[in-house]
């Protein structure tokens, strides 16, 4: 004997359980999930900046006070943290092979490495 087939129409619900009703009424399907992230292109496009007033921060006059911290003392030869300062050079170096090639450098080398630090000053 055969088992008897039994034909029924499955029929699902409109949502799940586990799931939050709302995400079926905010997303139809077919449409993209989640944020959609503007370019700062298409922010200054949409906003009408000429009506604000000039004082009030907004994407194109950000401005901040300088800051608080000193800045970090950075290595001019290997870009590391420099701990130490040639006062001979007023170059900034991070440690002792650093300071041995610093001292054999000629005076125009030096004077291109303070040059990239907006540090240049005519060394004797």
């Amino acid at each position: 004997m055969e088992p008897e087939i039994i034909e029924a129409e499955l029929v699902l619900p409109t949502h799940f359980s586990f799931k939050r009703v709302q995400m079926y009424e905010k997303y139809p399907k077919g449409q993209a999930r989640g944020r959609h992230w503007k370019h700062l292109k298409q922010i200054i496009q949409a906003e009408n900046y000429q009506n604000y007033p000039p004082d009030e921060p907004n994407y194109v006059n950000i401005e901040s006070p300088p800051p608080m911290r000193p800045s970090k003392r950075i290595c001019d030869i290997t870009g590391f943290e420099a701990p130490y300062h040639d006062p001979r050079t007023n170059l900034r170096y991070a440690n002792t092979d650093v300071f041995k090639n610093i001292r054999s450098l000629p005076n125009e080398y030096v004077q291109r490495y303070l040059a990239l630090r907006n540090a240049a000053i005519v060394l004797k």
